[in-house]
């Protein structure tokens, strides 16, 4: 049987996941940040060696990659030129004026990615409807295209105002740029975000043209790389809404793989809430530099237009450049295994966000770094077997990370290193489930009555204190949970999803453009999908509006089902939209006019799922443990040897009592005091808080 690779770029590892139907080889090995491609190479590799393979066997490999988050974040990304609308030129300095801290007169704002004297305004203007005002100075942009020469410009953003009504004008300016720049990466709002608001569609428009050139050249050169090596079948990308698309649409629209990585856990925990027929989920992905967090509702994820990327202030919401594209709705906190400890100026421990990556990395890794890490600490807490990390591959030395946890924790606050360690572990859990909680109550919804599924190298370490805080009484650490995000790749759909401006009062007669716009926008995600899927049949259709009442600032996305050729459609979605708004507020405002602001048409080939199967079926019987490690519990201060466990041994119905330590090549699950853990027929952990813990 032929086989499906997924490669998944972190920002300390590299996992990779091969599977043939029925089985499944992974490996992770450390990012190569300078050329993510030879990492990506090397961890294939390595697998298809364990699996007996060569590429030529392989029929699809799915990427996804930090490389446009870390372009952004690191401004290593092209020198980008932006056209706007006269009077617009100082739109990204301004932003929506704003303030993400009221309290902070020192607040540092984002810096543009377009730096001024690079930004050129031409006259032209349209009204929000799409009607042309002024129409556009031709000569205008040909003086700016020579200035844009002159300035030695790698790529072009295009964004007139309004142009999310009409691209007309955006389309005759890129024609116009590329008939006087030899320059192929010029990005026009109208295609990259269609959408109101020209802050956040400008700004997502310079940071597609800035990613352009370093994100189309590496994937040329993985593409070539791989077909080299003897692959056969496509390369695809995994997009930040969870959906695959080609090397050629990413190479496009760069701006769309920002939350890749994530997206693919997402899919993974949806694949294994639907698997075990579990209806509440939260997803928990740890890593080496993050944690993610997502919660699943009837097997799904809920989706959004928008979100940032590049904060000043990490993780404050508001501080970043604003990107609107379609993204899986997650929390992302800087909490993960290589996360930096140290002791804050009051005394206080403080984890991260900053991270040591792979390169140094933790100072256990001695491959440079000094500073202590999470990983560190859970060294020094005896959760992690220095001679079996990563399988083997990577042995760790305690004393590295004993030295460095004694001179920048331990040492300032007069703690021990174990009690050290321990302190850090506890403020990583505590920083995780509060990000969590906020999430959770952000959206309306509750937390305690959830599955937690853990994945991701370092979650099943931390995901039953992650849970006993946040109340969970039910942990899932699923097989390759290590490589998860890697193997939700191969569980996502081919699909493409668009968002449209078509500002629209229900019952005000402007509903025949809508139903154009839709069958329009439908038809484009359609070819899309079938180039990447080869097939142009058996596709579903999902369509929602982004509604509000009129005069309401913001909007909540309606999921709708009516065909939009009805003539009951407007009164249809005002209802769907009230029942949806009595859900998220608790009332509606029956004397106010609603309105739509922006539609959304994804179109996806659907991936067969697999029956639900009964949990915990296999027949009970006692664990069998491989010996004992000596493990410190912080909460009763004392050293303790903890039954290990080899979890490819265990056999489904194998249960014990906590404590206890889960080994596998790529990840370790530790099960404290105060739990229970099984294998359940498919081979998942499965951990239940008894609450007889210290």
């Amino acid at each position: 049987m032929s086989l499906r690779v997924a490669a998944d770029i972190g920002g300390t590892f590299t996992d990779i996941a091969v599977e043939d139907g029925t089985r499944l080889w992974s490996v992770k090995v450390p990012t190569t940040h300078g050329a993510p491609e030879r990492g990506v190479l090397e961890g294939v590799g390595k697998a298809l060696a364990e699996a007996g393979r060569t590429l030529s066997d392989v029929s699809l490999v799915v990427h996804g990659t930090t490389l446009a988050t870390n372009a952004l974040i690191e401004r290593k990304g092209a020198r980008t030129a932006l056209l706007t609308t006269e009077g617009f030129r100082d739109v990204l300095e301004m932003g929506n004026e704003g303030r993400f801290d009221q309290y902070d007169i020192r607040a540092t704002k984002p810096v543009p990615l377009v730096p001024r004297h690079l930004r050129h305004t031409v006259r032209e203007r349209l009204r929000h409807d799409g009607s042309v005002v002024e129409p556009l100075d031709e000569r205008g942009v040909l003086e700016a295209a020579k200035r844009m020469r002159d300035a030695g410009v790698e790529a072009v953003a295009v964004a007139f105002l309004h142009a999310y009504a009409d691209g007309g004008h955006e389309a005759r300016a890129r024609d116009l740029l590329r008939r006087e720049l030899d320059i192929a990466p010029i990005s026009v709002s109208h295609e990259v975000s269609p959408q109101m608001r020209e802050y956040e569609r400008i700004s997502t428009t310079c940071a597609n043209a800035y990613l352009q050139p370093v994100v189309s050249g590496y994937l040329l050169r993985l593409e070539q790389s791989l077909k080299a090596g003897g692959l056969g079948g496509p390369l695809l990308m995994i997009l930040s809404s969870g959906s695959l698309t080609t090397v050629e649409t990413a190479s496009r629209f760069p701006i769309r793989l920002l939350e890749s990585g994530p997206a693919g856990g997402a899919i993974f925990a949806c694949d294994i809430a639907r698997r075990l027929h579990l209806d509440r989920v939260l997803s928990f992905d740890v890593g080496g530099t993050t944690a993610k967090f997502c919660l699943v509702d009837g097997f799904g994820v809920r989706h959004s237009k928008s979100f940032e990327v590049a904060r000043t202030y990490r993780f404050k919401k508001g501080s970043g450049l604003p990107v609107t594209v379609p993204v899986i709705d997650l929390v992302e906190i800087g909490a993960g295994g290589g996360s930096v400890a140290r002791v804050d100026a009051i005394g206080r421990i403080a984890v991260g966000p900053d991270s040591a990556g792979s390169e140094p990395g933790p100072a256990c890794y001695v491959r440079g770094g000094t500073q202590p890490t999470v990983t560190d600490c859970d060294l020094a807490l005896g959760k992690l077997d220095a001679a079996a990390f990563a399988g083997g591959t990577m042995p760790l030395d305690a004393r590295a990370a004993h030295h460095a946890i004694e001179g920048a924790v331990a040492g300032p606050t007069g703690l021990s290193v174990e009690n050290a360690a321990f302190a850090v572990a506890e403020t990583i859990s505590e920083a995780m489930a509060s990000a969590a909680r906020v999430h959770a109550a952000e959206i309306g919804t509750d937390i305690e009555a959830r599955t937690l599924i853990a994945f991701g190298g370092a979650a099943p370490l931390h995901a039953a204190r992650f849970a006993e805080k946040l109340g969970i009484g039910t942990v899932i650490v699923p097989s390759g949970a290590g490589v998860g995000s890697a193997i939700g790749f191969l569980r996502a759909p081919v699909a493409y999803e668009i968002v449209r401006t078509i500002r629209t009062v229900l019952g005000g007669g402007g509903l025949d453009a809508v139903r154009t716009a839709l069958l329009s926008i439908e038809e484009q995600a359609r070819g899309i999908v079938a180039q990447a899927s080869g097939q142009a049949d058996v596709l579903a259709v999902h369509r929602s509006a982004h509604m509000r009442y009129v005069g309401q600032g913001h909007e909540i996305e309606v999921p709708f089902t009516e065909d939009p050729t009805q003539e009951s459609f407007g009164a249809s979605l005002r209802a769907v939209f009230e029942a949806s708004y009595a859900r998220v507020y608790g009332r509606t405002l029956e004397d106010s006019a609603v309105e739509a602001t922006s539609w959304t048409v994804r179109v996806e080939r659907p991936v067969p799922g697999s029956a639900p199967r009964a949990p915990h079926a296999a027949t009970p019987h006692a664990a069998t443990s491989c010996g004992s490690r000596r493990a410190y519990d912080g909460a009763a201060g004392s050293w303790e040897a903890w039954p290990e466990y080899e979890r490819a041994a265990l056999r489904p119905g194998a249960l014990a009592r906590g404590p206890a330590i889960l080994t596998e090549a790529e990840t370790t699950t530790v099960v404290p005091r105060g739990f229970d853990f099984r294998i359940g027929d498919e081979g998942y952990i499965w951990m239940t808080r008894t609450g007889d813990g210290a």
